[in-house]
Protein backbone atom coordinates (compact mmCIF):
# COMPACT_ATOMS: atom_id res chain seq x y z
CA UNK A 1 0.00 0.00 0.00
CA UNK A 2 1.18 3.54 -0.22
CA UNK A 3 1.66 5.92 2.49
CA UNK A 4 3.31 8.85 3.98
CA UNK A 5 6.53 8.40 5.82
CA UNK A 6 8.21 10.55 7.88
CA UNK A 7 12.13 9.50 7.78
CA UNK A 8 13.18 12.55 9.54
CA UNK A 9 12.05 15.39 11.62
CA UNK A 10 11.78 18.97 9.58
CA UNK A 11 11.73 16.91 6.22
CA UNK A 12 8.86 16.69 3.56
CA UNK A 13 7.35 13.05 4.34
CA UNK A 14 7.89 10.44 1.53
CA UNK A 15 5.42 8.49 -0.35
CA UNK A 16 6.28 5.21 -0.29
CA UNK A 17 5.05 1.67 -0.57
CA UNK A 18 4.65 -0.09 2.81
CA UNK A 19 3.72 -3.80 3.89
CA UNK A 20 0.89 -3.81 6.20
CA UNK A 21 0.24 -7.28 8.24
CA UNK A 22 -2.65 -9.44 8.76
CA UNK A 23 -5.09 -8.62 11.82
CA UNK A 24 -4.47 -10.26 15.65
CA UNK A 25 -7.02 -11.50 17.04
CA UNK A 26 -8.50 -7.97 18.06
CA UNK A 27 -7.28 -6.32 15.48
CA UNK A 28 -8.90 -4.31 12.44
CA UNK A 29 -7.94 -3.26 8.98
CA UNK A 30 -9.69 -0.60 7.81
CA UNK A 31 -9.44 0.46 3.98
CA UNK A 32 -9.18 4.50 4.80
CA UNK A 33 -11.26 6.61 3.08
CA UNK A 34 -10.08 10.22 4.47
CA UNK A 35 -7.75 11.10 6.89
CA UNK A 36 -7.23 15.08 8.37
CA UNK A 37 -4.11 17.10 8.64
CA UNK A 38 -4.06 17.87 12.35
CA UNK A 39 -1.27 20.46 13.66
CA UNK A 40 -0.62 17.57 16.25
CA UNK A 41 0.81 15.61 13.02
CA UNK A 42 3.19 18.77 12.18
CA UNK A 43 4.61 18.83 15.72
CA UNK A 44 6.03 14.94 14.86
CA UNK A 45 6.86 16.14 11.71
CA UNK A 46 8.92 18.93 12.23
CA UNK A 47 10.83 17.26 15.72
CA UNK A 48 8.71 19.50 18.67
CA UNK A 49 7.30 16.11 19.79
CA UNK A 50 10.12 13.01 19.56
CA UNK A 51 8.88 9.39 18.14
CA UNK A 52 10.54 6.97 16.56
CA UNK A 53 11.14 7.18 13.11
CA UNK A 54 10.63 6.02 10.30
CA UNK A 55 6.91 6.35 11.02
CA UNK A 56 3.75 7.19 9.32
CA UNK A 57 1.81 9.84 11.06
CA UNK A 58 -1.86 10.53 10.53
CA UNK A 59 -4.61 10.13 13.17
CA UNK A 60 -7.73 11.87 12.23
CA UNK A 61 -9.10 9.08 9.79
CA UNK A 62 -12.31 7.10 8.48
CA UNK A 63 -12.56 3.80 6.40
CA UNK A 64 -14.37 1.31 5.93
CA UNK A 65 -13.89 -2.23 7.71
CA UNK A 66 -11.94 -5.12 5.43
CA UNK A 67 -10.86 -7.84 7.77
CA UNK A 68 -10.95 -8.26 11.31
CA UNK A 69 -9.03 -10.53 14.09
CA UNK A 70 -11.18 -13.71 15.49
CA UNK A 71 -11.68 -11.69 18.77
CA UNK A 72 -13.54 -8.88 17.58
CA UNK A 73 -16.90 -8.07 18.66
CA UNK A 74 -17.17 -4.11 17.99
CA UNK A 75 -17.03 -4.06 14.69
CA UNK A 76 -17.44 -6.59 11.43
CA UNK A 77 -16.27 -6.40 7.14
CA UNK A 78 -17.96 -3.70 5.61
CA UNK A 79 -18.61 -1.26 8.61
CA UNK A 80 -17.75 2.66 8.17
CA UNK A 81 -15.81 3.21 11.46
CA UNK A 82 -14.34 6.55 12.46
CA UNK A 83 -10.57 5.75 14.51
CA UNK A 84 -9.19 7.48 17.89
CA UNK A 85 -5.78 8.11 19.12
CA UNK A 86 -6.97 7.30 22.09
CA UNK A 87 -7.22 3.88 22.14
CA UNK A 88 -8.31 2.05 25.57
CA UNK A 89 -7.76 -0.99 26.96
CA UNK A 90 -11.03 -1.33 28.91
CA UNK A 91 -9.92 -2.54 32.33
CA UNK A 92 -7.21 0.07 33.80
CA UNK A 93 -8.19 2.18 36.25
CA UNK A 94 -8.73 4.91 33.86
CA UNK A 95 -11.31 3.08 32.13
CA UNK A 96 -13.07 1.82 34.79
CA UNK A 97 -14.01 5.13 35.98
CA UNK A 98 -15.09 6.26 32.99
CA UNK A 99 -11.63 8.37 32.36
CA UNK A 100 -11.00 6.59 28.59
CA UNK A 101 -8.83 9.18 27.20
CA UNK A 102 -6.33 9.00 29.87
CA UNK A 103 -5.88 4.87 29.42
CA UNK A 104 -2.63 4.52 28.03
CA UNK A 105 -3.85 1.98 25.95
CA UNK A 106 -1.04 -0.45 26.87
CA UNK A 107 -2.98 -3.68 25.61
CA UNK A 108 -3.57 -2.19 22.30
CA UNK A 109 -0.44 -2.44 21.15
CA UNK A 110 1.36 -5.51 19.67
CA UNK A 111 3.29 -6.74 21.87
CA UNK A 112 7.16 -6.51 21.57
CA UNK A 113 7.97 -10.07 20.52
CA UNK A 114 5.76 -10.21 17.68
CA UNK A 115 5.69 -9.00 13.97
CA UNK A 116 5.16 -5.42 13.50
CA UNK A 117 2.01 -4.14 11.71
CA UNK A 118 3.97 -1.88 9.23
CA UNK A 119 7.06 -2.89 7.31
CA UNK A 120 9.15 -1.49 4.12
CA UNK A 121 9.58 -4.50 1.52
CA UNK A 122 12.85 -5.17 2.82
CA UNK A 123 11.39 -5.90 6.05
CA UNK A 124 12.37 -3.46 8.51
CA UNK A 125 9.89 -1.56 10.72
CA UNK A 126 8.31 1.18 10.00
CA UNK A 127 6.80 2.87 13.43
CA UNK A 128 3.24 3.18 13.95
CA UNK A 129 2.27 6.98 14.91
CA UNK A 130 -0.54 7.10 17.68
CA UNK A 131 -1.66 3.18 17.44
CA UNK A 132 -2.90 4.56 14.19
CA UNK A 133 -0.48 5.68 11.26
CA UNK A 134 -3.28 7.23 9.27
CA UNK A 135 -1.55 8.59 6.10
CA UNK A 136 -1.85 5.24 4.20
CA UNK A 137 -4.10 3.49 1.97
CA UNK A 138 -4.97 1.33 5.22
CA UNK A 139 -4.66 1.00 8.97
CA UNK A 140 -4.56 -1.80 11.23
CA UNK A 141 -5.63 -0.72 14.38
CA UNK A 142 -6.73 -2.52 17.71
CA UNK A 143 -10.76 -2.59 17.79
CA UNK A 144 -10.75 -0.29 20.77
CA UNK A 145 -9.00 2.15 18.47
CA UNK A 146 -12.46 2.52 15.90
CA UNK A 147 -15.63 3.06 16.24
CA UNK A 148 -18.78 2.02 13.87
CA UNK A 149 -20.75 4.73 12.37
CA UNK A 150 -23.89 5.35 10.73
CA UNK A 151 -23.32 4.34 7.22
CA UNK A 152 -24.80 7.46 5.71
CA UNK A 153 -22.28 9.32 6.97
CA UNK A 154 -20.06 10.89 4.25
CA UNK A 155 -16.19 9.46 5.15
CA UNK A 156 -14.52 13.01 4.54
CA UNK A 157 -16.68 14.80 6.92
CA UNK A 158 -16.65 11.54 9.53
CA UNK A 159 -12.07 11.78 9.63
CA UNK A 160 -12.51 15.17 11.05
CA UNK A 161 -14.33 13.97 13.86
CA UNK A 162 -11.55 11.98 15.07
CA UNK A 163 -9.67 14.50 16.60
CA UNK A 164 -10.63 18.36 16.13
CA UNK A 165 -14.77 17.14 16.23
CA UNK A 166 -13.95 14.71 19.04
CA UNK A 167 -11.46 16.92 20.92
CA UNK A 168 -13.37 20.61 20.28
CA UNK A 169 -17.01 18.94 21.53
CA UNK A 170 -15.53 16.89 23.92
CA UNK A 171 -14.05 19.44 26.10
CA UNK A 172 -17.35 21.68 25.82
CA UNK A 173 -19.45 18.14 26.86
CA UNK A 174 -17.41 16.64 28.47
CA UNK A 175 -14.42 18.42 30.11
CA UNK A 176 -16.15 21.59 30.92
CA UNK A 177 -19.52 20.65 31.17
CA UNK A 178 -20.89 24.14 29.76
CA UNK A 179 -24.28 24.67 30.55
CA UNK A 180 -27.32 27.18 28.87
CA UNK A 181 -26.57 30.92 28.96
CA UNK A 182 -22.49 30.63 30.27
CA UNK A 183 -19.84 32.31 29.12
CA UNK A 184 -17.19 30.89 26.64
CA UNK A 185 -13.85 32.39 24.97
CA UNK A 186 -11.97 30.49 22.19
CA UNK A 187 -8.77 30.85 21.64
CA UNK A 188 -7.27 29.88 17.99
CA UNK A 189 -9.73 29.19 15.68
CA UNK A 190 -8.51 26.29 13.71
CA UNK A 191 -10.03 22.72 13.52
CA UNK A 192 -10.35 22.02 16.93
CA UNK A 193 -11.22 26.13 17.69
CA UNK A 194 -14.33 25.99 15.54
CA UNK A 195 -14.91 22.98 16.17
CA UNK A 196 -14.96 23.51 20.11
CA UNK A 197 -17.02 27.23 18.85
CA UNK A 198 -19.74 25.34 16.80
CA UNK A 199 -20.11 22.77 19.95
CA UNK A 200 -20.57 25.60 22.43
CA UNK A 201 -23.09 26.37 19.97
CA UNK A 202 -25.13 23.29 20.41
CA UNK A 203 -24.51 23.61 24.26
CA UNK A 204 -26.46 26.72 24.46
CA UNK A 205 -23.51 29.21 25.49
CA UNK A 206 -25.11 32.60 25.66
CA UNK A 207 -21.98 34.37 24.56
CA UNK A 208 -19.10 32.48 22.55
CA UNK A 209 -15.92 35.22 21.91
CA UNK A 210 -13.52 33.76 19.04
CA UNK A 211 -10.22 34.90 19.74
CA UNK A 212 -7.93 34.32 16.41
CA UNK A 213 -5.24 37.07 14.36
CA UNK A 214 -6.75 35.84 11.79
CA UNK A 215 -9.47 37.56 10.04
CA UNK A 216 -10.71 34.56 8.16
CA UNK A 217 -10.51 32.36 10.99
CA UNK A 218 -12.39 35.05 12.84
CA UNK A 219 -15.12 35.15 10.24
CA UNK A 220 -15.15 31.19 9.83
CA UNK A 221 -15.97 30.93 13.85
CA UNK A 222 -18.97 33.40 13.18
CA UNK A 223 -20.42 31.09 10.67
CA UNK A 224 -20.10 28.16 12.98
CA UNK A 225 -21.46 29.99 16.09
CA UNK A 226 -19.18 32.96 17.73
CA UNK A 227 -21.26 35.48 19.03
CA UNK A 228 -18.43 38.28 19.02
CA UNK A 229 -14.66 38.08 17.55
CA UNK A 230 -11.42 39.85 18.60
CA UNK A 231 -7.79 39.82 16.99
CA UNK A 232 -6.13 37.81 20.22
CA UNK A 233 -2.83 39.58 18.89
CA UNK A 234 -4.18 42.95 19.49
CA UNK A 235 -3.03 45.19 22.48
CA UNK A 236 -5.48 44.55 24.97
CA UNK A 237 -7.26 41.89 23.82
CA UNK A 238 -7.23 39.91 27.26
CA UNK A 239 -9.06 43.41 28.72
CA UNK A 240 -11.27 43.93 26.13
CA UNK A 241 -13.01 39.97 26.69
CA UNK A 242 -13.20 41.27 30.04
CA UNK A 243 -15.05 44.23 29.89
CA UNK A 244 -17.57 43.48 26.97
CA UNK A 245 -18.26 39.92 29.17
CA UNK A 246 -18.65 42.26 32.55
CA UNK A 247 -16.02 40.83 34.41
CA UNK A 248 -14.55 37.75 32.14
CA UNK A 249 -15.73 34.49 30.96
CA UNK A 250 -16.99 31.07 32.45
CA UNK A 251 -15.30 28.94 30.26
CA UNK A 252 -11.87 30.39 28.33
CA UNK A 253 -9.87 27.34 25.91
CA UNK A 254 -7.18 27.44 24.28
CA UNK A 255 -6.92 25.95 21.06
CA UNK A 256 -3.92 26.44 19.39
CA UNK A 257 -0.73 25.38 21.65
CA UNK A 258 1.13 28.75 22.02
CA UNK A 259 2.11 30.25 25.75
CA UNK A 260 0.99 33.36 25.06
CA UNK A 261 -2.39 31.92 23.86
CA UNK A 262 -2.91 29.63 26.92
CA UNK A 263 -2.27 33.23 29.44
CA UNK A 264 -5.05 34.76 27.52
CA UNK A 265 -7.17 31.92 27.84
CA UNK A 266 -5.81 32.46 32.01
CA UNK A 267 -6.62 36.12 31.55
CA UNK A 268 -10.07 36.35 30.73
CA UNK A 269 -11.09 34.29 33.15
CA UNK A 270 -13.93 35.68 35.58
CA UNK A 271 -14.24 34.83 39.15
CA UNK A 272 -14.38 31.12 39.89
CA UNK A 273 -13.91 30.41 35.91
CA UNK A 274 -12.01 27.49 34.26
CA UNK A 275 -9.27 27.84 31.22
CA UNK A 276 -8.73 24.78 29.26
CA UNK A 277 -5.57 24.01 27.39
CA UNK A 278 -6.00 21.92 24.53
CA UNK A 279 -3.12 22.95 22.03
CA UNK A 280 0.18 21.12 22.29
CA UNK A 281 2.86 23.23 23.84
CA UNK A 282 6.69 22.84 23.34
CA UNK A 283 7.33 20.57 26.04
CA UNK A 284 9.44 22.97 28.31
CA UNK A 285 6.83 25.29 29.03
CA UNK A 286 4.54 25.64 31.67
CA UNK A 287 0.79 27.54 32.60
CA UNK A 288 -0.23 28.31 35.65
CA UNK A 289 -2.62 30.95 38.19
CA UNK A 290 -1.03 33.51 40.38
CA UNK A 291 -2.08 33.37 44.13
CA UNK A 292 -5.03 35.96 43.47
CA UNK A 293 -6.44 33.71 40.64
CA UNK A 294 -6.34 31.12 43.08
CA UNK A 295 -8.04 32.91 46.07
CA UNK A 296 -10.30 34.24 43.28
CA UNK A 297 -11.42 30.04 42.50
CA UNK A 298 -10.57 30.20 39.19
CA UNK A 299 -9.51 26.88 37.81
CA UNK A 300 -6.99 25.55 35.50
CA UNK A 301 -6.89 21.94 32.94
CA UNK A 302 -5.72 20.21 30.54
CA UNK A 303 -7.97 17.67 28.20
CA UNK A 304 -6.18 15.44 25.94
CA UNK A 305 -8.86 14.72 23.53
CA UNK A 306 -11.74 16.75 25.17
CA UNK A 307 -11.51 13.86 28.02
CA UNK A 308 -13.75 12.24 25.28
CA UNK A 309 -15.73 8.85 25.47
CA UNK A 310 -14.98 7.98 21.53
CA UNK A 311 -17.12 4.51 21.07
CA UNK A 312 -20.59 6.76 22.90
CA UNK A 313 -19.18 10.30 21.73
CA UNK A 314 -18.58 9.94 18.00
CA UNK A 315 -21.53 8.64 16.97
CA UNK A 316 -23.42 10.89 18.78
CA UNK A 317 -21.31 13.74 16.44
CA UNK A 318 -22.15 11.79 13.52
CA UNK A 319 -25.81 12.50 14.46
CA UNK A 320 -25.14 15.86 15.23
CA UNK A 321 -23.88 16.40 11.31
CA UNK A 322 -27.05 14.12 10.07
CA UNK A 323 -29.44 16.93 12.10
CA UNK A 324 -27.61 19.63 10.78
CA UNK A 325 -27.02 20.45 14.05
CA UNK A 326 -23.49 19.91 13.62
CA UNK A 327 -21.19 22.33 10.34
CA UNK A 328 -18.38 19.91 9.44
CA UNK A 329 -19.01 21.59 6.08
CA UNK A 330 -17.24 24.78 6.91
CA UNK A 331 -14.44 23.58 8.85
CA UNK A 332 -12.94 21.65 5.54
CA UNK A 333 -11.33 23.87 3.58
CA UNK A 334 -9.91 21.55 0.98
CA UNK A 335 -9.89 17.67 -0.18
CA UNK A 336 -6.45 16.77 -1.44
CA UNK A 337 -4.76 13.53 -2.53
CA UNK A 338 -2.38 11.63 -0.59
CA UNK A 339 0.36 13.41 -3.18
CA UNK A 340 -0.16 16.52 -2.19
CA UNK A 341 0.42 16.18 1.79
CA UNK A 342 3.27 18.03 1.92
CA UNK A 343 2.11 21.23 0.49
CA UNK A 344 -0.92 20.69 2.76
CA UNK A 345 1.25 20.58 5.88
CA UNK A 346 3.09 23.78 4.20
CA UNK A 347 -0.65 25.71 4.08
CA UNK A 348 -1.15 24.91 7.62
CA UNK A 349 1.85 27.18 8.51
CA UNK A 350 0.36 29.99 6.42
CA UNK A 351 -2.46 29.36 9.31
CA UNK A 352 -4.91 31.14 6.98
CA UNK A 353 -7.65 28.06 6.08
CA UNK A 354 -9.16 25.21 8.09
CA UNK A 355 -8.78 21.56 7.98
CA UNK A 356 -7.27 20.16 4.76
CA UNK A 357 -8.80 16.35 4.34
CA UNK A 358 -6.75 13.72 2.42
CA UNK A 359 -9.41 11.81 0.26
CA UNK A 360 -8.13 8.46 -0.94
CA UNK A 361 -9.11 6.51 -3.87
CA UNK A 362 -11.63 3.57 -3.03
Amino acid sequence: MKAAVLFQPGQALAIEDVVISKPGPHEVLIRTAACGLCHSDLHFIEGTYPHPIPAIPGHEAAGIVEAVGSEVRTVKVGDAVVSCLSAFCGHCEYCVTGRMSLCLGGDTRRAAGDAPRITRPDGSIVNQMLNLSAFAEQMLIHEHACVKINPEMPLDRAAVIGCAVTTGAGTIFNACKVTPGETVAVVGCGGVGLATINAAKIAGAGRIIAADPIPEKRELAMKLGATDVIDASADGAAATIVEMTKGGVDHAIEAVGRPASAQLAVSVLRRGGTATILGMMPLAEKVGLSAMDLLSGKKLQGAIMGGNRFPVDIPRLVDFYIRGLLDLDSIIAERIPLSGINEGFEKMKGGASARSVIVFAQ
